[in-house]
């Protein structure tokens, strides 16, 4: 068999952009396809990045611009709906203790700062594209695209996300399923008095927190039942997150203040996914949002993405051949650690929608404890 050399990424979010990186700088050829035309670079609020997150940023390299735009964070506060703090708690160096606890930082900015990586790694990229179908044989994949081109890959590499239409492609029929909840973001300026991570639960909304991305920047979200999109007009994002987060404590007013512009208002319902079988099919591996996704109850959603892309490309580079047993390899790897996060994620969930004083702590201390082994 010949040295496989082409591959094919759908989707340039976290998981294709940092797969699309590790595999061009081994002197692979990789073609990047985005459904988006803008690459998705002014959407969101702010993202946690949890250590082990950051371990992956750094061999990527660009762990020095993350650190540069983001907010290094170790402390979680608990408070009460009133802002008063009821408890500190300290979470483990899931990337080695010489890199931090974890970072928030402003969304867009992470993404700004992949695509500067795809760029500059030689990566074709296509945007504003999708696969419209493919076709597999024992060498390969012969896809056709949206704009009316082909091309032929040795592998095709499904980064496309929670809706994943290559998943669906290659006959993975598990979709994500709501949990019940949906939570409301926004960037916002940084209050003086926000000096780290603050969670509260309680008050209008299951929970109500906050989370430092700059030194003049955060981003504020609360998180409540999921209700018919459809009854939410967009124009009224705005007074509807106003109406949950005015009646807390604490920095909350200052932040409420801001919240003017429905338009800078993201509204998400929760899901959860886990595929449970092999993660290929044929000449076709799915990675991230596509295969496995949680509520960010444990901001580790991002961080499980970039481990995805950081275990496929060591197994793709390591000189095996590309066949069953090696995507099988990687699916192994991936699968407890995936499983251990979106049960976690999904057991807090539950807890709150339950009523029930669940630990919390616990369960996450126990997650970060797996999360700090290497992939």
């Amino acid at each position: 068999m010949a040295t496989p050399s082409r591959v094919l990424v759908v989707g340039g979010g976290t998981a294709g952009n940092a797969v699309t990186v590790l595999l061009s700088r081994a002197g692979l050829a990789v073609d990047l396809i985005e459904a988006k035309p803008d690459w998705n670079a002014t959407t969101g609020s702010g993202i946690t990045l949890q250590g082990n997150a950051l371990r992956v940023l750094r061999e990527l390299g660009v762990w020095e611009q993350v650190e540069a735009s983001g907010c290094p964070c170790g402390e979680l506060g608990i408070t009460a709906p009133d802002g008063t703090l009821l408890a500190v708690e300290e979470d483990l160096h899931t990337g080695g203790e010489d890199l931090p606890v974890a970072l928030g930082m402003q969304r867009p900015q992470l993404q700004q700062i992949l695509i500067d990586a795809v760029r500059s790694c030689g990566a074709t990229v296509r945007l504003g594209t999708t696969a419209e179908n493919l076709t597999q044989d024992a060498e390969g994949v012969s896809v056709r695209f949206s704009d009316g081109t082909e091309g032929r890959y040795d592998l095709v590499i499904g980064a496309d996300g929670i809706n994943s239409a290559t998943r669906a492609a290659i006959g993975i029929t598990d979709k994500p399923e709501p949990t019940g909840m949906a939570i409301w973001r926004i960037a916002a300026p940084r209050p003086a008095s926000v000096t780290r991570n603050d969670l509260t639960f309680g008050g209008p909304a299951y929970t109500a927190g906050y989370c430092p991305t700059s030194d003049s920047t955060i981003y504020g979200y609360v998180v409540e039942d999921c209700r018919d999109r459809a009854s939410i007009p967009p124009e009224s994002y705005a007074d509807e997150m106003r109406r949950l987060t005015g009646q807390y404590g604490g920095p909350w007013p200052e932040i409420t203040s801001h919240i003017n512009d429905p338009a800078k208002i993201n509204y998400t319902w929760f899901h959860q996914l886990l595929v449970e079988d092999s993660w290929h099919r044929g000449r076709v591996v799915l990675m991230g949002d596509a295969v496995h996704c949680c509520p960010p109850t444990l901001a580790a959603g991002a961080a499980m993405a970039l481990e995805d892309a950081l275990v496929l490309a060591e197994l793709l580079t390591s000189g095996d051949d590309w066949d069953d047993k090696l995507f099988h390899s990687y699916y192994q790897r991936r699968l407890r650690r995936a499983r251990a996060v979106v049960d976690a994620s999904v057991q807090i969930g539950q807890w709150l929608l339950d009523g029930v004083r669940g630990d919390v702590e616990g369960l996450r201390h126990r997650t970060s404890s797996l999360l700090k082994e290497l992939p």
